[in-house]
């Protein structure tokens, strides 16, 4: 029997609409699993799975170089609806392994929008999932901490056994120097010529670092992060900075480099993961956290005042404060855990801060770190 005319065309937009259907499934390597519908690349990918609670800045996270290893989660429901600028990105493109939401748009609103967040991460190669509880899976992630995960998305329903068992044999990502695998590995100049010049070892850097560095009227000269000691001297800077990156800073081997420049009296300013790397140069001792910190609201108290910053965090790793040698001190704390989001030498113009000062995204109570640095260059 002939169909009308009406039912044959919603057929084949129902055909259609089939055809563009993906599945996609998160298998936890404790065994839990979480479904949802996938978006994004087609394809499988793995890495430890990490929770970020910020309400905007999803860009700039998925261009962070800091979650290289990573398939992150968003806390915050709904992504997509401001669509993806490239005028935000933190560095040439995405370093996510996967990306996971409670739901997503792909009609976003927004005037400086290129495209969504869906062609955006087809284009890119990476997968994500959406629809799933987010809200149960960031609680596991709290409970029982941060784990490797397996993500699958594809245009055909999946099995869930075999993703469950091949999640189950996952290894840690932070187990490989993560650095090594985002540091440029040439060098870059920017705003050559000026009077003073800062040297930035490169551990996974995010642009806004740059920008904050250029705008105070400094030559930039980006090195990997292998560079040794006497080749960044080399360039005679007015100071170093060691930036942020992902991983287990205890793997990486610009800790050998910082520890031959604190012999120096060089200006040093290590962020983030260069926070950790300065301090362990120093002889302190880093942990791995529970669950991190990953969000645009952590305060962090100001150690003897009663001043207190929001700040941009994104890491997994914390310095041991109590570790540190007797020529160092804690400079500031997390108000919510009592972690340790500072430290500074007693003499010589070395320091580190835990959180980013650039913001990218985030409040900007402490870009005053950038004059800091600028206050001793020499």
């Amino acid at each position: 029997m002939n169909l009308p005319r009406r039912a044959k065309c919603a057929k084949v937009k129902k055909i259609l609409k089939d055809r563009t259907t993906k599945y996609g499934v998160l298998a936890l390597k404790d065994g839990t699993v979480f479904e949802g519908k996938g978006f994004g690349a087609c394809g499988r990918t793995w890495g430890e799975v990490v929770f970020n609670t910020g309400l905007v800045g999803y860009v700039e996270s998925i261009t962070d170089p800091s979650y290289h290893g990573q398939i992150l989660v968003q806390t915050y429901p709904l992504i997509g609806n401001y669509g993806v600028n490239p005028d935000f990105f933190e560095s040439a493109g995405p370093w996510i392994q996967g990306y996971v939401v409670s739901d997503y748009t792909d009609k976003p609103s927004h005037h400086t929008s290129r495209l969504s967040i869906d062609r955006w991460l087809e284009a890119s190669r990476i997968p994500a999932v959406a629809g799933l509880d987010t809200r149960a899976l960031v609680k596991r992630l709290r409970q029982y901490g941060v784990i490797p995960g397996l993500l699958v998305v594809s245009s055909e329903p999946l099995k869930i056994s075999p993703l469950v068992r091949e999640a189950r044999r996952l290894s840690d990502p932070n187990a490989r120097n993560l650095v090594a695998e985002v540091s440029s590995p040439d060098i870059h100049i920017y705003q050559p010529g000026r009077r003073k010049k800062i040297v930035l070892l490169d551990c996974g850097t995010k642009l806004g670092i740059i920008r904050q560095l250029t705008g105070r009227g400094l030559t930039v000269i980006r090195v990997p992060e292998d560079t040794p000691a006497e080749k960044i001297l080399s360039f005679k800077p007015s100071g170093v900075v060691i930036s942020n990156g992902p991983g287990n800073p205890e793997l990486c081997s610009a800790v050998v480099t910082v520890s031959a420049l604190l012999q120096e009296n060089i200006p040093l300013l290590g962020i983030c993961l260069g926070h950790q790397i300065l301090a362990l140069a120093a002889g302190a001792r880093t942990y791995k956290l529970k669950f991190g910190h990953r969000s645009q609201n952590q305060p962090c108290l100001e150690i003897g005042t009663s001043r207190c910053y929001l700040t941009s965090q994104n890491h997994g790793y914390a310095v041991d404060q109590d570790s540190l040698p007797p020529d160092w001190q804690p400079w500031l704390i997390n108000a919510n855990d009592g972690t340790n989001e500072g430290i500074k030498h007693h003499h010589r113009p070395f320091f580190g801060v835990q959180f980013h000062p650039e913001a990218c995204p985030g409040p900007t109570d402490t870009e005053f770190i950038f004059d800091l640095l600028v206050e001793q260059l020499r």
